[in-house]
């Protein structure tokens, strides 16, 4: 017998169409808040960044590729790492599906990290994927960014992520590998979590895990110009987590205690 409420399809129905003028209404603000990502002001990117790429140095505008905007997914896999990470390792699952229909629609995808290249492409190979994937190794990106840091920033605390300082004692409790830091929003957000447990499988420890943060920043080209329109970090990663969509139309939703998933070729090693 199950423990959940039960009904007639005539309750179901009734419930259903209530359900559904708040889905509707999710909806009318989800179009509304991408109206306003648009309208966002844009920044003039000066710097010069240089990547390495399958097809040799690159600049951002290279990143491009011949198309005039550009979304950047700030893959969590810092030099030391030996593998990425498995939270970022499950967005970028889905990035091979649609980076075609992106790129049909004047929109370049590619995953951005500090690794050097051939650890990308090992790790690409490993995993079956084909998307771009950018090595910003020994670059200022992924600090101008806001989703790497120092050790030395690491050591004094204060490092502003998500658009807010992290106080310090939050980053001492991630330091000891008690809490998944890159997924929680304010105090209450990702709770206690297994941070030495995600940095053991990345082949590294805690602190230097947590150096490296994810996020995605979205760029446009104009004239020969590049400009920085929108970045998003933590749970505004959410809605790019495709696993996570299915999930909350599923009977039981999340149905989470703590970090389930693995990288894709992992789940038959338990």
């Amino acid at each position: 017998m199950t423990k959940h409420m039960t009904g007639t399809r005539k309750e179901w129905l009734a419930a259903r169409v209530a359900l559904l003028e708040a889905e509707k209404e999710l909806t009318r603000r989800s179009d509304e808040l991408a109206r306003q990502r648009q309208e966002l002001p844009w920044v003039r990117v000066d710097k010069n960044y240089r990547f390495e790429t399958d097809e040799g140095s690159a600049s951002l505008p290279d990143l491009f590729r011949g198309r005039s905007q550009l979304l950047v997914y700030h893959f969590m896999f810092g030099p030391d790492y030996t593998a990425g990470c498995p939270s970022c390792s499950a967005i970028a699952d889905g990035f091979n599906g649609f980076a075609v229909h992106l790129a049909n629609h004047d929109v370049t995808l590619s995953a951005v990290s500090r690794a050097p290249l051939a650890k990308l492409q090992a790790y690409q190979r490993r995993l079956g994927w084909t998307f771009t994937w950018a090595s910003s190794h020994g670059t200022d990106f992924n600090f101008d960014f806001n989703i790497s840091l120092t050790e030395e920033q690491q050591r004094k605390g204060g490092f502003e992520y998500n658009y807010r300082r992290e106080a310090a004692d939050k980053a001492n409790r991630a330091l000891e590998g008690r809490q998944t830091g890159q997924w929680s929003e304010g105090s209450d957000g990702g709770g206690e979590g297994p941070v030495a447990e995600m940095a053991a499988s990345c082949g590294t420890d805690a602190a230097t895990y947590i150096r490296e943060r994810p996020g995605m920043s979205a760029f446009a080209l104009e004239d020969g110009v590049v400009y920085h329109t929108y970045s998003t970090y933590a749970r505004g990663l959410d809605g790019l987590w495709g696993m996570y969509q299915w999930l909350d139309r599923a009977p039981k939703g999340r149905n989470e205690t703590g970090v389930w998933w693995r990288r894709n070729d992992e789940y038959n090693k338990r």
